[in-house]
């Protein structure tokens, strides 16, 4: 089953598959790959700015235990993480996995501005850890249901041979996600 290419190169039908790419599936592996940025970047930023957010949204009598309980909080988004990838992968079994994508996507975005915008200890009392731990399972299941939907969504679209290649850029973005966390240009 060999086809002739180019200046007489013999090349098979798997092999020529292996390396040819569509525009489209490049969109779909580059957004993947981007948005597990986007949500890892959020995922990080959170325990970069833990010592901060403890003092913002915790009892500050005993600094140390705030800090501990914005670890703890840090901590329930990793925790939800699994669940989220069951539920997500079963919508995107049922649905599709572009729509679940930016469901993921969106509910991770939603839930970081809120916490942006989340009043502190000091201005609502008890119900600042209650709503960040909230916002925080929030995107901890986003989180859990992008990271696993964007492999299978880049392995789906990735050339025949190639897809081990193409989902190492999923795990990849992470990497470059907690590094942009802790860089003076992101």
């Amino acid at each position: 089953m060999a086809q002739e290419q180019g200046v007489g190169q013999d090349v098979t039908d798997h092999e020529m598959d292996a390396h040819v790419i569509g525009k489209r599936d490049r969109l779909v592996i580059v957004a993947s790959s981007l948005g597990t940025v986007f949500e890892w970047y959020d995922f990080f930023m959170y325990g970069t700015l833990a010592a901060l957010l403890g003092s913002l949204f915790f009892p500050v009598e005993n600094p140390t235990a705030a800090f501990l309980a914005s670890l703890a909080a840090f901590g329930a988004g990793f925790g939800v993480r699994p669940i989220g990838a069951v539920v997500f992968g079963h919508l995107g079994d049922m649905i599709g996995r572009k729509y679940t994508f930016l469901v993921t996507i969106t509910l991770m975005g939603v839930a970081t501005a809120a916490v942006g915008i989340l009043p502190t200890y000091a201005e609502i009392g008890i119900w600042a850890p209650v709503l960040l731990v909230t916002l925080r399972l929030l995107q901890g299941l986003a989180l859990g249901g992008e990271y696993g939907g964007a492999a299978i969504y880049v392995a789906e679209h990735a050339p025949r041979g190639r897809r081990g290649f193409y989902t190492s850029w999923i795990q990849m973005c992470r990497w470059l996600a907690a590094s942009c966390c802790r860089s003076r240009w992101c």
